[in-house]
C-alpha cells in the first residue's frame, strides 16, 4: 500500500473541468513561475497530465523524467536544503479525459533509479481553510565583496555566492513568535483554547515573527577577521515582506520556523533572479558595463485563493500596472481575479541592489611596485551589533 494524498475538493473540480478541446493531452508545468508563487510552507508536489485513454501508457516515462528534472531545476535555485525527516517523494498524476480515472504514482527524488509506486489520491472538502499564517518583515543589508578574481564572474553568480553566505545567518537566527522564543518541539498552538469537541482553536490565524541574527560566535570557536583585496561590491538593502503557512493539525514550533526561514530565503533569491532576467531581456545592444549600477528589486504582491486562508504571491516591477498583475494572476491561476483582490505588500522602492566596481583594481598588475592609489580593501568578517538583519 502506497502513500495517501488528501486533496482539496476544489482541485478535483478544476481538473475534471479541463477540456482537451480535440488535443491528445494537456499537462501543467511552469516550474519557475509556479515555485515563485508559493510562500513558505508550500512546495511543488509534482506534475499532472490529462490524456485520452489510448495514450495513457505513452507518457509514463516522460512524467518520470519531468519529476526529476523539475526537482533538479528547483534545487539549483534554493538557498536551503531539505531535512532528512522530510518526505522525498514527488507525484505524477495521470487523468483519463474520458473516464476521469486517476492514476497516482510517486517517485523518490533522492534515488535517481527510483521506480514508480502506486499511491491513493482522495478529495476532501474544506482542507485549505485550516492553515495558519506567519508574517515577518526582514530588513536586509547584505554586502557582497568582489575579489579581483570573482569580479570576472557575472553579477548573477557573484550575488548568488554572496546570498549563500547570508543564508547561513538566516538559518542560525533566533525567531520570536508573537514576541516569544519557544522550544522547537513545543506545540505552536500551546495555550490556545479548546472547543467543546476538544480541538484546538487558534485565537488568531496569523502569527507575528521577528528574526534576530546572532551577535557573537560560539565561545569554542576562534574568531578571525579576514582582509581581502577587492575590486568591487554588490549591496542589497531594504525591507522585504515574508509570509509562510502551516497546517493547523498539531503544528510544531520548529515547523513554523522552518517555513518562515525558507520564505525569507526564497523571496530574496527570487527577486534577485527576476531582476537579472529583466536586465537580460532589456539589455541595450552595445552598452558598456557601468562602474556603478543601481536597481530596484521587484516587490511582492499577494492574491487570495477562493475558499482558502492561503494566499499565493508574485512580484511586480515599478513600471507594471495593477491591471497587468491581475492579468498575470488570471493566466497562472486560471480563474477570475479582481484588482481589489491584490494585496500589494510593499512600497515600490522598498528593496534595492547596488553594484560598484573599481576598474583599476581589476586590471592585472604586472609591476612589482605598489599602485600609487591604495586599492580598496574590504573586511569580510565584521563584528557588529545586528539586532534584526
Amino acid at each position: 500500500m502506497g502513500r495517501t494524498y488528501i486533496v482539496e475538493e476544489t482541485v478535483g473540480q478544476y481538473l475534471s473541468n479541463i477540456n482537451l478541446q480535440g488535443k491528445a493531452f494537456v499537462s501543467g508545468l511552469l516550474i519557475g513561475q509556479v515555485s515563485r508563487m508559493l510562500p513558505g510552507g508550500l512546495l511543488v508536489l509534482g506534475v499532472f497530465i490529462i490524456t485520452t485513454l489510448e495514450m495513457g501508457n505513452d507518457f509514463q516515462n516522460a512524467l518520470r523524467r519531468l519529476v526529476f528534472a523539475m526537482e533538479k531545476s528547483m534545487n539549483k535555485r534554493r538557498l536551503w536544503n531539505f531535512t532528512e525527516e522530510e518526505i522525498s517523494e514527488r507525484v505524477t498524476l495521470h487523468i483519463c479525459s474520458s473516464t476521469k480515472k486517476i492514476f497516482c504514482r510517486t517517485y523518490d527524488i533522492h534515488d535517481p533509479k527510483s521506480s514508480a509506486k502506486p499511491a491513493d489520491w482522495k478529495y476532501q472538502n474544506g482542507l485549505s481553510t485550516s492553515w495558519l499564517s506567519l508574517e515577518c518583515t526582514v530588513h536586509i543589508n547584505i554586502h557582497i565583496p568582489l575579489s579581483t578574481t570573482s569580479v570576472s564572474y557575472t553579477l548573477e553568480k557573484n550575488t548568488k555566492n554572496g546570498l549563500a553566505h547570508w543564508a547561513k545567518q538566516i538559518e542560525n537566527g533566533v525567531y520570536l513568535i508573537n514576541g516569544q522564543v519557544k522550544d522547537e518541539d513545543c506545540d505552536l498552538l500551546e495555550g490556545q483554547k479548546k472547543s467543546s469537541r476538544g480541538n484546538v482553536q487558534a485565537t488568531s490565524h496569523s502569527f507575528d515573527v521577528k528574526v534576530l541574527t546572532q551577535l557573537l560566535l560560539n565561545s569554542d570557536r576562534r574568531s578571525t577577521a579576514t582582509v581581502q583585496i577587492c575590486s568591487g561590491s554588490v549591496n542589497l538593502k531594504g525591507a522585504v515582506k515574508c509570509r509562510a503557512y502551516i497546517h493547523s493539525n498539531k503544528p510544531k514550533v520548529k515547523d513554523a520556523v522552518q517555513a518562515m526561514k525558507r520564505d525569507i530565503l526564497n523571496t530574496v533569491a527570487d527577486r534577485c533572479e527576476m531582476l537579472f532576467e529583466d536586465l537580460l531581456l532589456n539589455e541595450i545592444p552595445g552598452k558598456k558595463d557601468s562602474e556603478k549600477e543601481f536597481h530596484i528589486l521587484p516587490h511582492r504582491v499577494f492574491v487570495p485563493i477562493p475558499g482558502s486562508t492561503v494566499m499565493l504571491c508574485d512580484y511586480k516591477f515599478g513600471d507594471e500596472s495593477a491591471e497587468e498583475m491581475r492579468d498575470h494572476f488570471i493566466e497562472m491561476l486560471d480563474h477570475m481575479i479582481q484588482i481589489e483582490d491584490l494585496e500589494i505588500a510593499e512600497e515600490i522602492n522598498t528593496a534595492c541592489m547596488s553594484y560598484s566596481m573599481n576598474t583599476e583594481a581589476s586590471l592585472d598588475n604586472t609591476d612589482d611596485e605598489q599602485p600609487k592609489q591604495p586599492i580598496k580593501a574590504t573586511v569580510i568578517l565584521k563584528i557588529q551589533q545586528n539586532i534584526g538583519i
